[in-house]
C-alpha cells in the first residue's frame, strides 16, 4: 500500500523545487477539444494536491513527472492509472496473472 497520495508527492515535489502552485499549474499544460496545449488552473491543481480530484489522464501525469522530476510508473501507480510500460508488455490475460504472481512472490519474500 502506498504511503503516500499522488497529490501529496506532487504537493512535496513542487515544494522541493521552490514552486508555487501558479507556477507549477502554468508549466503542466493538457490538450483541449481542438487539440490544443493549455496550461492547467492553479484550483485544479490544488484540488489535486489535497486529493480532492485525480489526474484526469495519463498524459497529464506525464507532465507533471516531466516538471517536477518525477518516477512516471510510481506516480502512475500513485494516480491508480497502470504506467505505459507495463501495460504494452501485458497481451492477455494470461501475462496479467503472471506479472501479478511474481508480484506477489516478491513482496512476500520481504
Amino acid at each position: 500500500m502506498a504511503t503516500e497520495s499522488f497529490g501529496s508527492a506532487i504537493s512535496a515535489a513542487r515544494r522541493a523545487k521552490g514552486l508555487s502552485q501558479k507556477e507549477l499549474a502554468e508549466r503542466v499544460k493538457l490538450e483541449d477539444e481542438a487539440g490544443k496545449l493549455k496550461p492547467i488552473s492553479p484550483q485544479y491543481l490544488n484540488d489535486i494536491e489535497h486529493d480532492r480530484r485525480n489526474p484526469s489522464s495519463s498524459q497529464l501525469v506525464a507532465q507533471f513527472c516531466k516538471v517536477l522530476d518525477l518516477n512516471p510508473e510510481y506516480m502512475a501507480f500513485l494516480a491508480d492509472r497502470w504506467p505505459d510500460s507495463l501495460r504494452k508488455q501485458i497481451k492477455s490475460e494470461e501475462d496479467f496473472t503472471k506479472m501479478v504472481s511474481l508480484f506477489r512472490t516478491v513482496t512476500k519474500a520481504r
